[in-house]
């Protein structure tokens, strides 16, 4: 975790707070170092941006990462669908392969 760079989107944060970018940049400078706090930040993309792609790729796998499997797989077929809607093809195809091998790999969790 890059403590000035934190910094730097904090403040940016506090200038738009509705920015989901700052938000997303956010979550991921806490990701390895504080994943705890990176799903705070994750969980606000989900709710208040719902539409930003971005987030499901990111959340799923740390939610994963945290033993939290039944959230994480709603995360990935939520996020699927908005890819869907939007027509955001990259990101589903991302998602999709993504969401593959979580189901592969957590199969006898599910």
């Amino acid at each position: 975790m890059n403590k000035e760079r934190l910094k730097h989107l904090m403040e940016f944060l506090e200038t738009d707070p509705n920015d989901p970018f700052t938000i997303y940049a956010i979550a991921t400078e806490y990701a390895n170092e504080l994943p705890e706090k990176a799903a705070e930040y994750y969980e606000r993309l989900l709710t208040d941006f719902p539409d930003y792609t971005a987030t499901y790729y990111h959340a799923a796998a740390l939610f994963a990462e945290l033993g939290e499997i039944n959230k994480a797989k709603n995360i990935y077929e939520k996020g699927l669908k908005v890819c869907e809607k939007n027509q955001e093809n990259k990101a589903l195809k991302e998602l999709k392969n993504a969401y593959q091998n979580f189901l592969f790999e957590f199969d006898d969790e599910l």
